[in-house]
């Protein structure tokens, strides 16, 4: 085998009109991974979009190069297979297949990994509409750790140094093609790892436009069972190898990016997930003489990048490491702290008046002593909005109460704090609960129902302040009805809201949804004194359907709909009359009981023809 023999098996035809313009080359660098073949290349293939398959057989001796072969003689319009000579890594495979691309976009895929039957499209429609560079899709893991900080949405725009994107440097991305060949865009060879976050880093700081599909599972990280993925191998992540590899992305990064803000905070990621995080468990593991190379070598990084910006982005316990890289002891100290489990037991939740009592013990596992204690209420869609309550504490329990009318409208979620020698730990709080403790009561405080609740996953303790995700408890009913002018309903009911009338304020409107297209109409409604509501209802203005009543309050969060029950004592009869030659009819009536109507509307011509049949 010649030093550097590539051999395209099947080329793609060179007289392709824009019509066969391919939409996505999926370059797939192969090395005996042939047991995993055939799922990675037919879920590539399903692929509705019009793609090209760019296989780069790397030196593979177990089979996989002449399957391969095979699969481009069953596939010559869509599968080129290059043989090449092993290179050691993924890396130069990956470039090989770029220089054959022809795609609009070029998406990299591993042989052991595969694709989701609809995440071509999805990424390539999102892409198109957007006329993005880069698109980030659903990463799963099975087996192996995936990124999820940047899949909490999908976004038509993501600005980097907003964002959570650059947390994933990954290359299982959809990359937009010209970009890539603009800029020279290219994977690190001879790298065993991190040859990926040199390209990823690269391109982001090219991007002009980045989005994400996070509502579909695109990218499926599979792990080997037999462990011979580079990344499960032993010394994949060896601390000192790893500190000398990024530091090439970070000063590619920095060649791109000025100084400020968002170089700030992509150098944040990097001395999160890259630098500091060698302080942890592998510096643990490691002896004296080669914990305090590691420690020199993130001070050398330091020296280079971190800034007063970096700092104040970082942990506790990463600003602890950054004044503590000459003192090991207590650089091990803070890995054991980072590594230790945080215990938390929920012994009680219940009302004192309008405070909510939560008590409980909380510590970390193996360390006997701490120095604070705290519960910290975070709004879970505004990270940066939290509530953080010292805890009052007595032996081995803590106590806090949690004062709800200061908490903002939204989703709160419970974490225990736990202090010590600076550096911060949090666990969320309430799956581990002792028997009998349950969900408090809802309740309504300053016109917001507060309903606390235990989270189906987990069974964590949140609150929810306004009825966000929480069914309010209550229910409006009809206690007379009776027709007006204008063939207007009026009805008299009641309403009830966490055991209590709500008030009048609260009261919004009354809406008429059609059943079985769900066209809303809306009408006024008029609060009464201890609880009771009054509306004249244009029934007879109803477009012809069923409608089924609600009636709608504002209670801190988003709009809370009761059905309005009736019974079928409490509803006037039917209504029927002429406008216009048209013969219109609203009959009012209980389905299990609850308020509907049936609207109809006949021309002269079809009453006559119905008395005649």
């Amino acid at each position: 085998m010649a030093a550097q023999r590539e051999r395209a098996v099947l080329a793609m035809s060179a007289t392709e009109n824009d019509d066969d313009e391919v939409d996505v080359s999926v370059v797939i660098p192969v090395h005996n991974c042939r047991a995993y073949l055939d799922l990675c290349l037919t879920a590539a293939l399903i692929q509705r979009v019009k793609k090209e398959l760019i296989v780069v057989d790397d030196g593979s001796t177990d089979g996989s190069g002449e399957l391969l072969d095979l699969y481009a003689s069953h596939h010559p319009s869509t599968v080129k297979v290059i043989h090449v000579d092993a290179s050691g890594g993924a890396g130069r495979p990956r470039n090989v297949g770029l220089e054959h691309a022809t795609g609009r976009y070029v998406f990299f895929c591993d042989a052991d990994d595969h694709l989701g039957p609809e995440a071509l499209e999805r990424m390539v429609a999102m892409a198109d509409r957007n006329d993005s560079d880069i698109v980030l899709g659903k990463v799963v893991g099975h087996g192996r750790r995936a990124p999820v900080s940047m899949f909490q949405q999908s976004a038509d725009r993501v600005e980097l140094g907003e964002g959570n994107v650059y947390n994933s440097l990954c290359c299982f991305k959809l990359f937009r093609r010209d970009l890539l060949e603009r800029h020279l865009i290219r994977f690190g060879e001879g790298m065993r790892v991190g040859e990926d976050i040199l390209f990823t880093v690269h391109a982001y700081c090219h991007a002009g436009v980045i989005s994400v599909v996070a509502d579909y599972d695109c990218y499926h990280l599979m792990a080997r069972p037999d462990g011979t993925s580079i990344m499960q191998q032993a010394g994949s992540r060896d601390p000192l190898a790893w500190l000398a590899m990024i530091r090439e992305p970070i000063r590619l990064m920095a060649a791109h990016i000025e100084p400020g803000p968002l170089r700030d905070h992509l150098l944040r990621r990097h001395f999160r997930l890259d630098v500091f995080t060698q302080l942890g468990a592998a510096f643990l593991d490691s002896d004296d003489v080669r914990r305090k190379d590691i420690a020199r070598e993130v001070a050398a990084l330091c020296d280079e990048w971190y800034t007063p910006g970096v700092h104040e982005r970082l942990n506790s316990i990463d600003r602890q490491r950054a004044t503590a890289l000459d003192d090991i002891d207590r650089l091990v100290r803070l890995a054991r702290i980072e590594s230790a489990t945080v215990r938390r037991r929920l012994t009680g939740v219940c009302w004192d008046g309008d405070q909510l009592v939560v008590t409980g013990s909380a510590g970390l596992h193996g360390i006997a002593r701490d120095h604070g204690l705290a519960v910290v209420l975070r709004a879970r869609h505004d990270p940066a909005a939290e509530m953080v309550i010292p805890a009052e504490r007595k032996g081995g329990e803590f106590s806090v109460r949690v004062d709800v009318s200061a908490l903002a409208s939204g989703i709160w979620d419970l974490r225990v704090a736990v202090e010590i020698e600076g550096a911060l730990r949090f666990g969320r709080l309430g799956a581990d609960r002792e028997d009998g403790v349950g969900r408090p009561t809802p309740r309504m405080i300053g016109g917001v129902v507060v309903l606390p609740y235990f989270t189906r996953d987990n069974g964590n303790l949140s609150i929810d302040v306004g009825g966000h995700v929480v069914a309010v408890p209550g229910g409006a009913r009809v206690i007379r009805t009776r027709w007006g002018l204008g063939q207007r309903l009026l009805i008299d009911g009641e309403i009830s809201v966490v055991d209590t009338a709500p008030a009048a304020v609260a009261l919004r409107r009354i809406v008429w949804r059609e059943r079985r297209d769900g066209r809303e109409r809306a009408e006024p409604v008029t609060a009464l004194p201890g609880g009771g509501f009054a509306a004249a209802l244009a029934v007879g203005r109803l477009p012809p359907g069923t409608w089924d009543a609600y009636l709608e309050l504002d209670l801190g969060g988003p709009a809370a709909r009761f059905r309005i029950q009736a019974d079928a004592g409490t509803v006037v009869g039917p209504r029927r009359w002429w406008w216009a030659a048209l013969r219109r009819s609203v009959r009012p009536y209980t389905t299990r009981g609850r308020l509907s109507t049936v609207v109809r509307r006949l021309t002269a011509r079809t009453v006559i023809n119905r008395i005649i049949r």
